[in-house]
C-alpha cells in the first residue's frame, strides 16, 4: 500500500512514520512518498525517517524473538521512502494521501498572530481572526490539491490534517465527497485524559463527543454502558489531575455538564487569553518558527552522524510539547504542563491516521472521532457541513453515529462558527474582499466591523497571497 504525505517536510511527519514502523499486519503501508515545495526540509525530515528505520531495525532481533515466542509474525521491512517537489508525481499511484500542508509556513502563522493582537483580538492559527486568515490562504490551495487527487488518484482516500481542519476538509469535500476525512489529535488526547482521570482505559470507553474541529465538547464517557462523566464532574480533586480540569476549573465544568475541547478556552476566557498573549515575550507561531529553524539547520547539515537527526528531532519535539498552550495555562493559573498530559495529548493524530487507513484498507471496523460531512447527525446544520463526531469506519469510509442534540449554548457557537467557515469558502471561491470582511466580522471573537476591515487590511499587507481578494 502506498501513502503520500503532502507537507512531507513538516516537523510532525516522523510521528506518522513511527506509527507505520510499528504496523506489521498484512496490507500495511510499504512505501511513503514525501511531497514538499522545500527540498531542504525534505532532506532534513527524510534523514530523521532513516534514523527511525535504523533504530527499528536494530531493535528488531529482540522484538522478533519475542514475537516468535508468541507465534506472531517475524520482522518486516520498514516502509521505503521517496521525496519529490512535484505534486503530480507524488499523487500518482497513491492509495492514501495524507495532507498536512502549511500555506505561508510558520512565518505566516507568526504574522497571523501579530496582526490580530495589534487589534486586540485573538490570532491563534485555527481560532478567531488568525484562523480566518489562515483559511483564506489555505482553502484555494486545498481545492487545487483536491482537483489534482480527483484527476491523478481518483481511488485514493485523503486524510486531512491541514488546519483549519474542519474548514479545509469541507473545502476538499466539494470535489472529493466522502473520500476526504479530517482528523485531529485534540479529541483523542481529551478522551485519554478524561479516561485516565476516571481510572479507566481509553480503549474500554465510549466517548460521547460532538462539535466542530477545535470547537467540541466531551459530554459523556461510558464504560460498560454506564456514563462515568458525572462522577468525574463531582470530584474536584480528580478534575485537577488533567489539563482541561485545570484550564477551565471545576466550577465551570460542572456548570457546562461537559468537558470542552481545550481550544474552547479561547472562547470562554477570551480576554484573559488575549491579554496573556499580548504580554508574552513571543507568540506561539514565532516560537515554533525560531525553534524549527534550529532543528532544520541541524538536521540538514552535511556529514551528519547516524542518529543525530532523530536526536535533534526528539529534543525539539519535547520542548514543543512542554510549551503547548502555555499562555492559556498562564491565564488560568494552571501551572506548567504535566508530563502525563503531554504524553496523552501528543502524537495522537498519527494513531488516528493509521487506524483510519487500516479500517478502510482492510475493513477492520473501528470507531474514531473524525471530521466528516454531517448528513443528518446535527439537525442545526445542513448535510454538507463538516462536523467532528464519533464515526463507525469500514471499507466504505467513515459514517457518523447518531448523537443527542446540542444544548443551546453550544448551538449558538457551532452555528456562528460554521457560518464564518461558509463565508470563508465563499470568499475564497469568488476572490471576494467583502465576503472576507464579513467572515471576520461575524466571528464571535471579533467585536467590530471596523476591526474586521482593519484585520483584512493588515493580513493583505502581510500576505501577498491574499491579493486574490478584490
Amino acid at each position: 500500500m502506498r501513502l503520500t504525505i503532502l507537507g512531507g517536510g513538516g516537523f510532525r511527519v516522523p510521528l506518522v512514520y513511527g506509527a507505520l514502523l510499528g504496523d506489521r499486519a498484512e496490507g500495511r503501508v510499504s512505501h511513503v512518498t514525501l511531497y514538499d515545495e522545500d527540498p531542504a526540509r525534505l532532506t532534513a525530515v527524510s534523514r530523521v525517517l532513516a534514523d527511525q528505520a535504523a533504530a527499528a531495525a536494530a531493535a528488531a532481533p529482540a522484538a522478533a524473538a519475542a514475537r516468535r515466542a508468541e507465534a506472531g509474525p517475524g520482522a518486516v521491512p520498514a516502509p521505503s521512502v521517496s521525496t519529490t517537489t512535484d505534486l503530480d508525481e507524488a499523487l500518482r499511484g497513491a492509495d492514501f494521501v495524507f495532507s498536512a500542508i502549511r500555506v505561508g509556513g510558520l512565518d505566516g502563522r507568526a504574522a497571523d498572530e501579530r496582526v490580530a493582537l495589534a487589534e486586540g483580538v485573538l490570532g491563534q492559527e485555527t481560532v478567531g481572526a488568525g484562523g480566518i486568515a489562515y483559511g483564506l490562504r489555505t482553502v484555494p490551495v486545498a481545492r487545487q490539491i483536491a482537483r489534482a487527487v480527483a484527476r491523478l488518484a481518483p481511488e485514493a482516500w485523503v486524510i486531512n490534517f491541514t488546519n483549519p481542519a474542519g474548514l479545509v476538509t469541507e473545502a476538499m469535500a466539494e470535489v472529493l465527497g466522502d473520500r476526504v476525512i479530517g482528523i485531529c489529535d485534540s479529541p483523542v488526547g481529551l478522551g485519554r485524559r478524561v479516561a485516565r482521570a476516571l481510572g479507566a482505559r481509553p480503549q474500554d470507553a465510549w466517548i460521547d463527543y460532538i462539535g466542530l474541529n477545535h470547537l467540541g465538547w466531551l459530554r459523556g464517557l461510558r464504560i460498560g454502558g454506564r456514563d462515568e462523566l458525572p462522577r468525574l464532574l463531582g470530584d474536584p480533586e480528580a478534575l485537577r489531575t488533567f489539563e482541561e480540569g485545570r484550564l477551565f476549573g471545576a466550577d465551570w465544568l460542572r456548570s457546562l455538564g461537559a468537558v470542552p475541547n481545550e481550544y474552547l478556552h479561547y472562547y470562554y476566557f477570551n480576554r484573559d487569553t488575549v491579554r496573556a498573549y499580548q504580554e508574552a515575550k513571543q507568540t506561539r507561531g514565532a516560537f515554533l518558527r525560531d525553534q524549527q529553524r534550529g532543528f532544520y539547520a541541524e538536521a540538514g547539515r552535511d556529514a551528519l552522524p547516524p542518529g543525530a537527526a532523530l536526536a535533534a528531532w526528539d529534543r525539539t519535539r519535547a520542548e514543543r510539547e512542554a510549551t503547548y498552550m502555555a499562555e492559556n495555562r498562564e491565564a488560568a493559573g494552571a501551572g506548567a504542563r504535566d508530563d502525563s498530559d503531554a504524553e496523552s495529548g501528543s502524537g495522537g493524530y498519527e494513531e488516528v491516521a493509521l487506524a483510519l487507513m487500516r479500517a478502510i484498507a482492510r475493513d477492520e471496523r473501528t470507531t474514531l472521532i473524525l471530521n466528516v460531512r454531517n448528513r443528518s447527525t446535527l439537525s442545526v446544520l445542513d448535510g454538507e457541513a463538516v462536523i467532528e463526531v464519533p464515526c463507525l469506519v469500514d471499507a466504505n469510509g467513515a459514517h457518523p453515529v447518531a448523537v443527542d442534540p446540542l444544548p443551546l449554548h453550544a448551538v449558538g457557537l457551532v452555528t456562528s462558527v460554521k457560518a464564518v467557515e461558509r463565508t470563508v469558502l465563499t470568499a475564497a471561491a469568488g476572490g471576494c474582499r467583502a465576503e472576507a470582511v464579513k467572515a471576520f466580522a461575524l466571528h464571535p471573537l471579533v467585536d467590530s466591523v471596523g476591526v474586521a476591515r482593519r484585520l483584512l487590511d493588515g493580513y493583505a499587507a502581510a500576505h501577498p497571497g491574499l491579493g486574490y481578494l478584490r
